[in-house]
């Protein structure tokens, strides 16, 4: 069946819409003619013509029509990633299958099985072919990453199709632009810093970052804007001297600088709790040059480098040479921060034309350049998509655990380390020897009871440096532990050692016992012989050894609600505790069900703002330990199963993964009231003297009404450190407090604690 089948008997008369359409087409044509590829404009022109009879009628939620889509994912496969004419066409027929009554084996028919096979790969799925047990979303994710590691084009289309949503999120409901932008930071952003898509990654985060925060990325851009034309004087001091050096070489060049993004400076604002004036790497200057003799570009890097060492200080501890082993992603750089003008750190990253064009661009730019011989970086991507097949053939089911399992790559910083015979491996930093044996071979790890350093032995979770030379002790005799998972850090180790354990029943066995004590030890419940008799009963299992195996494969869970209501009555149906997305491994079971039977809550429409009243009596959401959210914090609702709002920051890591496995439930919120039943945390520190403690306290009472719960301080020499908590209404009232403690002479820093 073709689109090109239906007769049409005279061409419809032109309108303004489908000429601002077909001037979309012709854009992305003249783009596509300014590439390096060879022309092949008919199968493209072939393509728009079929996607746009296929999506006749049809709108984006902003009005639009919707083969406007499409047309702006193909122009970035060609004008961002670089990509030829088959990505083109697949762009343009990506959502055909999917939207339309057209198949796969109509695209084949008209395009050939290479354009398919990539349209059919970016398909999304409907329902998730592992059941109720898994999330959709991270279901679309594995056969995303099933897709990729037959064709590398897939993801990267799937890049272009994910920047066009973000870039055109506005038009969606509230509560889809955080699920979406969720998604984004958890799960592209990350995998598009692996695959070394730099330019895509930071767009993807800044644009997540806007939806999320609104108000602060307003706040951080507008300060941004603020500091340009000082920011512009240091850098063109600071780069003078160096423009005359190069200019004397005699090189090809081009010098930018580079501001920050606004996520990275949320980011770090955030992490080491600083306001934006006390970040000193705001900005950074980029060398660009020209290099026409790869065996010289390592060389003219370090030329360049002594241009900025000799006019400047440099700091010892920050120079990166990923000149001759490149980062994972293929990214190749060399960096150094060097003092600038007013005393400000400024860091040069130093780059070939060709470095530049990867670093921009990653993977999809490696073809520009490549010989046609198998590269180094074919070797790099094909070794990272051979972990990820490693981790998708693990028969666990659940696909969130997948998902998380490739989550602990994607952003991981590597290093380098050799085995004796001087060959180099490439692992996560934090990786340990037990991470290194299990990327040697899975009988090695399986084996491995040691390491040895420097013929210094050292044991299975010692933490491995870059440049460490490892060999691996190994014994016959050694089996798989169960704290074995602790010692990994790299995805491809834990899977290995989750497989292992699963197949030996004995160590499932005890390593479930050992969940069941310790969560009845954590939640103080003292008669474990009870709850455990009760379970198997409800249960109908014939002995604690089940009960435990079924812990240890994580095919049920036991919330601390359940087993305390278990200890005092008989529990209505073990059936309740098999695994559900809210009710599963620690980390969910804050958002597990209750005991209580009670009717059928009522629905909530997650498609309205849901009002959080703090003010009441008995507030309408909860509230959980892992980010302790207060009025005015960017929140959020995420429904579970009993129609309960479970409120979350919009940053929190557990938050984060909800959003993007669970986005159905995930429902946006307004603080209503305000009431003073929250307690935040301050951090203080400063400089000692006489009358401290005093005005701290006076500042508090006198000056700002608070209550102050606690106060605990401590001075060393002429060092001070305070931590408090305090009774507050808003995050309004804790900026108050954090300012005017800032005040207090001899204060030097004070920041909430999350």
């Amino acid at each position: 069946m073709s689109p090109f089948d239906k007769d049409i008997l005279l061409p419809p008369p032109p309108d303004p819409e489908d000429e601002m359409v077909e001037n979309e087409f012709r854009q992305l044509i003249t783009a596509y003619l300014r590439s390096n590829h060879r022309k092949n404009t008919g199968i493209i022109e072939k393509a728009y013509r079929f996607a746009k009879a296929a999506h006749q009628g049809a709108r984006r939620r902003s009005g639009e029509p919707y083969i406007l889509h499409p047309i702006a994912v193909a122009r970035i496969v060609i004008s961002e990633l670089g990509l030829g004419s088959t990505s083109i066409c697949a762009a343009l027929l990506h959502d055909v299958v999917e939207d339309t009554e057209f198949t796969r084996d109509d695209i084949e028919a008209n395009f050939g099985p290479g354009i398919a096979n990539i349209v059919e790969g970016l398909t999304k799925i409907s329902g998730g072919i592992l059941g109720a047990r898994s999330s959709v979303q991270a279901e679309n994710f594995r056969r995303l990453l099933l897709s990729m590691s037959n064709d590398i084009r897939v993801v990267l289309i799937k890049m272009a199709d994910r920047l066009h949503n973000m870039r055109t999120l506005g038009s969606m409901r509230p509560e889809k632009q955080l699920k979406i932008a969720g998604e984004t930071l958890y799960v592209y952003a990350p995998l598009a810093h692996r695959l070394g898509l730099f330019k895509i990654k930071t767009e993807l985060e800044d644009l997540a970052f806007r939806y999320e925060h609104p108000q602060t990325y307003a706040e951080i851009m507008a300060k941004i804007n603020e500091s340009e034309e000082e920011r512009r004087r240091i850098v063109e001091e600071f780069v003078a001297p160096v423009r005359k050096r190069l200019d004397e070489a005699g090189f090809r060049y081009e010098i930018k600088a580079r501001v920050k993004s606004a996520y990275s400076i949320f980011c770090k604002m955030e992490n080491k709790k600083i306001p934006f004036e006390e970040i000193y790497d705001v900005y950074a200057v980029r060398v660009i040059f020209e290099n026409d003799d790869d065996a010289q570009e390592r060389l003219r890097c370090w030329e360049i480098y002594t241009f900025f060492s000799d006019g400047h200080n440099v700091h010892p501890d920050r120079l990166r040479d990923w000149t001759s082993v490149p980062k994972d992603n293929g990214y190749r750089a060399l960096h150094l921060t060097a003092m600038g003008p007013d005393g400000k750190w400024i860091e040069v990253q130093i780059r070939s034309r060709k470095m530049d064009e990867i670093a921009e661009l990653g993977y999809a730019a490696h073809w520009k350049y490549k010989s046609g011989e198998h590269s180094e970086e074919d070797s790099r991507l094909e070794k990272w998509m051979n972990t990820i097949k490693d981790i998708l053939a693990n028969p666990a089911p659940d696909a969130i655990d997948v998902l998380d399992s490739i989550k602990l790559n994607l952003y991981a910083s590597e290093i380098y380390v050799f085995t004796p015979k001087g060959d180099l491996l490439s692992l996560p930093a934090g990786a340990t020897v037990l991470d290194m044996a299990f990327a040697v071979h899975t009988e090695v790890g399986r084996h491995c009871i040691a390491g040895k350093i420097n013929h210094r032995l050292v044991p299975l979770n010692h933490t491995l440096g870059s440049g460490d030379q490892v060999e691996i002790i190994t014994s016959a005799t050694q089996t798989p532990k169960r704290e074995w998972m602790e010692y990994c850090h790299s995805a491809r180790a834990r899977d290995a050692v989750r497989n292992l354990l699963r197949k030996d029943k004995a160590v499932m066995t005890e390593h479930g016992r050992q969940i069941f004590l310790d969560l009845l030890a954590r939640e103080n419940i003292g008669s474990p012989e009870v709850v455990l008799e009760r379970l198997l009963r409800n249960g109908r299992l014939s002995s604690a050894d089940d009960l435990y195996l079924m812990l240890a494969r994580d095919e049920i869970s036991l919330s601390p609600e359940r087993l305390k209501a278990t200890e005092k009555k008989r529990l209505s149906g073990i059936r309740r505790l098999f695994r559900n997305p809210f009710s599963s491994r620690p980390a969910k079971e804050k958002v597990a069900v209750s005991a209580t039977d009670a009717q059928q809550p009522a629905k909530i429409n997650r498609k309205e703002v849901y009002v959080l009243h703090p003010e009441a009596k008995n507030p309408n959401y909860r509230l959980l330990s892992c980010c302790t959210p207060l009025p005015g914090d960017d929140v959020f609702g995420f429904v579970n199963e009993r129609e309960e709002v479970i409120v979350h920051k919009v940053n929190c890591p557990e938050a984060m993964r909800l959003k993007s496995n669970f986005g159905d439930r995930i429902v946006t919120t307004r603080w209503a009231a305000l009431a003073e039943r929250f307690e935040a945390r301050i951090e203080l520190d400063g400089i000692d003297r006489p009358g401290m403690l005093e005005d701290i306290a006076a500042t508090l009472h006198s000056r700002l009404n608070i209550n102050l719960r606690s106060l605990n301080i401590s001075a060393r020499n002429e060092v001070f450190s305070a931590e408090m908590v305090v009774m507050i209404d808003s995050t309004d009232t804790l900026s108050s407090i954090l300012n005017n403690l800032k005040e207090i002479k001899g204060i030097r820093t004070a920041r909430r604690i999350s």
